[in-house]
């Protein structure tokens, strides 16, 4: 038996990176996924790859249609939702507070933090229906302190609104059974990572005490527990995935 057998999950952005790792390791723990992104390219190959337990569904997190047409496409081939992974997220412009246009900032708040809340109002409904269910929010340690190196004012202020929304919804539906946490990722080994620093995560790995980047599949075990009934009594809490940074 597999850790998530019947469960029904929604992961965002799932084309690459962590969350290419979390419908690798959901799927192959007995989910059926709903997979999403705007790369639509890619995430229909993952979702050919992982056989009839996934499907790819183009989505931008910023339009609440889009959000129906997943829910809705969720609910025709695989039943009600109940468990749903917030992680399509971007780390915007490169800029200090006073020099981060209004555009820039707004970009990076829209994905971030209105997608995550247009995914709880519009996936919620469905995990009442089936009787309960997990949302895992994808944060960031730049959610929790601050950063030397942090894309932006932006990206900051987005991450930890995740965090704060995390809590409320945990503690509003609560007795739905719906849990809700977030998970802190530090310096992880994905494409959008290594665009930001360098291949090896450069002068970051010499401030954390395991000295090394982290990896997708390392944050998705942690998903995983999350999703699973293993964690039935955890709930708004942060879960950091870090090397020790945040500890130094």
């Amino acid at each position: 038996m597999g850790r998530l057998d019947g469960k029904i999950a929604i992961i965002t952005g799932a084309s690459q990176g962590m969350g290419e790792a979390f419908a690798r390791r959901f799927v192959h723990e007995g989910a059926r996924v709903v997979l999403t992104d705007v790369n639509e390219a890619a995430g229909v190959a993952l979702a050919d790859a992982l056989g009839d337990a996934a499907v790819f569904v183009r989505h931008d997190v910023r339009n609440v249609d889009d959000w129906r047409a997943v829910v809705d496409r969720a609910t025709r081939d695989f039943g009600a939702v109940t468990v749903l992974v917030n992680n399509a997220g971007v780390l915007g412009e490169i800029a200090s507070a006073i020099e981060l246009s209004q555009a820039d900032y707004q970009t990076v708040c829209d994905v971030n933090q209105l997608g995550v809340f247009l995914g709880i109002q519009t996936v919620v409904p469905s995990m009442i229906e089936a009787g309960g269910g997990s949302i895992i929010n994808i944060s960031s340690i730049s959610g929790i302190v601050a950063i030397y190196g942090s894309p932006s004012i932006a990206y900051v202020a987005s991450k930890f609104a995740v965090r704060g929304m995390t809590k409320q919804v945990a503690v509003e539906f609560g007795p739905q059974k719906i849990r809700c946490n977030s998970i802190c990722p530090g310096y992880i080994k994905t494409s959008m990572m290594v665009a930001a620093t360098d291949e090896e995560g450069g002068e970051a790995t010499t401030m954390m005490p395991l000295a090394r980047l982290g990896t997708s599949d390392e944050v998705a075990g942690l998903a995983l527990f999350l999703a699973s009934d293993e964690s039935a009594f955890i709930t708004g809490a942060d879960h950091v995935v870090d090397g020790g940074l945040t500890a130094v």
